[in-house]
């Protein structure tokens, strides 16, 4: 194919290199490789082999080269007026999509692009695009998500300040002999919990399941201190589960003075069994801490069975549960591991 004929002086040349140089712009310095390209005798259909352009953009910016010379290289957006995106509209943008549409009048109960596009306008009287949306989202870093679903402590907030704050004293002047855990239990269904996934263009994955639903429970206590859990399993949730974890940290942590357990009210928690072994064979040996109704965000042990299921349970293809189990045990054993390796001196 016939290369195009661009003549221009050595002197002007000189200066389009030492310019390009110098230019930051991504497009801008596209367009000077472009001119260079043609000036060094490749046609429109090299030049857009060896930039990967379309050779429309080639002929595009040849023309405005001959027209304008090297300022039909600048972005010609720079007369379009102040910049849309300023610090002030990104600023209010990310304070709208952090609060709900009823917050700003609106019915809907979820953001649309075109939503916050208009409530843009309300509050910033600046219209954008919806495409210029979707970047100006982008340059704030807002995603969409899946929300957390949560239930309103009914105590209080005065009750509640004043239990967690107790639970933060004890934990804070711990003895040293003395040891705490947070305390929770979970379920292992056999039927996996579907989770989001990557998947390919056009693919969605199939997971098969058993059909019919299996379930184990694990009652855990997580130590403060090192981070190690110590837990049990059982076919099912009671008073018997959870005293099973208590003499099981009392065998792991025979010199601790005392074992204290930050936990929620589950009723296994505080059954009369469970009573009745606090004042005999366990009294002055355990104490439990029961955090205010409804606060998971508190017992951090509730991420850790978040990990759990996000590594091991969710989209599983275990055809059984001791397969299932199996796994389950081999997580938590390898993350104790990691662990105790981390509070080695």
């Amino acid at each position: 194919m016939k290369a195009i004929l661009l003549n221009v002086r050595l002197s002007v040349k000189d200066r389009l290199r030492r310019n390009l140089r110098r230019c930051r712009s991504a497009a801008v310095r596209q367009r000077y490789l472009i001119i260079f390209n043609v000036l060094n005798g490749r046609s429109a259909r090299q030049t857009e082999e060896v930039l990967q352009v379309h050779n429309t953009t080639v002929y595009r910016v040849l023309q405005r080269f001959r027209a304008y010379g090297e300022a039909g290289l600048a972005d010609g957006r720079a007369d379009n007026g102040a910049e849309k995106l300023s610090e002030g509209y990104l600023g209010q943008l990310d304070r709208l999509v952090r609060a709900k549409p009823q917050d700003y009048g609106w019915r809907r109960p979820t953001w649309t692009r075109e939503l916050l596009v208009q409530t843009m306008v309300r509050l910033m009287g600046v219209r954008i695009h919806v495409a210029t949306m979707s970047r100006a989202l982008a340059q704030i870093k807002a995603r969409r998500g899946r929300p957390k679903p949560t239930v309103g402590c009914p105590w209080p907030k005065a009750a509640k300040t004043r239990r967690l704050n107790r639970i933060r004293d004890v934990l804070a002047s711990l003895p040293r002999r003395a040891r705490a855990f947070y305390e929770d239990e979970v379920d292992i269904h056999l039927n996996p919990k579907i989770g989001l996934d990557w998947m390919g263009r056009g693919q969605q994955k199939e997971i098969e399941t058993p059909g019919k639903n299996e379930k184990r429970y694990l009652a855990g206590a997580l130590d403060i201190r090192t981070g190690v859990l110590t837990w049990v399993e059982g076919l099912r949730k009671t008073s018997y589960l959870f005293l099973d974890l208590l003499d099981k940290l009392l065998k792991t942590y025979a010199d601790a003075s005392r074992l204290h357990l930050v936990l929620d009210n589950y009723r296994i928690h505080s059954s009369d069994i469970v009573l009745a072994a606090l004042k005999g064979y366990l009294a002055g040996r355990v104490e439990l801490h029961f955090l205010p109704p409804y606060c998971p965000d508190h017992n951090r042990i509730e991420r850790l069975w978040q990990d759990l299921h996000a590594n091991v349970t969710r989209n599983h293809t275990c055809p059984d549960m001791a397969t299932l189990m199996q796994e389950v045990r081999y997580y938590l054993r390898k993350r104790n591991r990691r662990k105790q390796c981390q509070t080695l001196p």
